[in-house]
């Protein structure tokens, strides 16, 4: 219970040599220490969750979710335990993966899944001087729309953003430097104080 608690995780692998025997959890030590039993004695009710060390880490996630624990062992192509992956890990590779730490703005487009293309949003993208770092796509609850959420390389994107409201995207957030989000605000309102002089 203290390694647990040092580690902050609620659930370790119970290991005979390298034989993966179960995922043991906090409440069943407490159970145990109860009854004054020993961990091998109860291995047939504990859980078995494991990915095998060529999963991706999509499928980590999902592993995770599915069980609600805190680790998951990894085990190799002979089932045999390597170590396991804890969620402050998984953390760490998800903002390696969706480059967190790259500098760049963020884009969140709200459109209808059929108007959805890859394809053209990259293209919107680079022909503005610009690359796509990372990209998903998210349906909230109790709508239709799909939400795609662009980092892009660099900060000031108000050249995106007018290609995108030329395309008729529905821009819903944009994320980058305050000071360049405040020049680009400054000049269309002037642009708009322009029109009604007019």
């Amino acid at each position: 219970m203290n390694m647990m608690e040092s580690l902050r995780v609620s659930h370790l692998p119970l290991i005979n040599d390298r034989e993966y025997l179960g995922l043991v959890s906090d409440k069943n030590i407490e159970d145990l220490e109860l009854e004054n039993r020993q961990l091998g004695e109860n291995i047939a009710t504990y859980i078995k969750p494991f990915v095998h060390s060529n999963q991706h880490i999509y499928e980590v996630v999902q592993k995770l979710n599915e069980y609600e624990v805190t680790v998951l062992p990894v085990l190799d192509m002979n089932n045999q335990f390597l170590g396991a992956i804890g969620v402050s890990e998984l953390a760490e590779k998800f903002v390696k993966l969706v480059a967190v730490n790259e500098p760049g703005a963020v884009i969140v487009l709200e459109l209808n899944p059929h108007d959805y293309s890859l394809s053209q949003i990259a293209q919107i993208i680079e022909t503005n001087d610009a690359k796509v770092l990372s990209l998903y796509t998210h349906v909230p609850e109790h709508k239709q729309e799909l939400d795609v959420t662009l980092k892009v390389n660099i900060s000031d994107v108000s050249s995106i953003i007018q290609t995108f409201v030329r395309y008729d995207y529905n821009i819903k957030a944009v994320y980058m430097d305050d000071s360049m989000l405040n020049d680009l605000y400054t000049e269309r309102f002037e642009l708009f104080m322009k029109y009604m002089d007019l």
